[in-house]
């Protein structure tokens, strides 16, 4: 299971890096390969690459504000979480994901 994704809050600050952080390690726990992009206050980091998205099996944003680069996911499946879903049971979170989308997990 390949995912790919973008992180971003209001501030650009404390949520944005949590979010990547929690949504990173439950995804490394279940065995899925993760890369999270962050647009916060000092602007874009980890920035996914045309690879990463062209790869994945689907992309998860937990934004809660609109975010740059909106149309690389174009053709994608997309799930649009608050960030505050995203920390608060991250894991839960991707299974319910996997599996609404129907696939397979692995």
């Amino acid at each position: 299971m390949k995912i790919v994704g973008v992180a971003a809050c209001t501030s650009g600050i404390a949520h944005t890096y949590i979010a990547r952080e929690k949504i990173v390690k439950a995804a490394q726990k279940l065995g899925y390969e993760i890369h999270m992009e962050t647009q916060g206050t000092i602007g874009t980091e980890d920035e996914l690459t045309a690879t990463d998205i062209k790869e994945a099996d689907f992309v998860l944003l937990a934004v809660d504000i609109k975010i740059n680069g909106k149309e690389r996911f174009t053709g994608k499946k997309v799930v649009e979480v608050p960030t505050n879903t995203a920390i608060k049971a991250p894991t839960k979170l991707l299974k319910t994901i996997v599996e609404k989308l129907g696939l397979n997990g692995g």
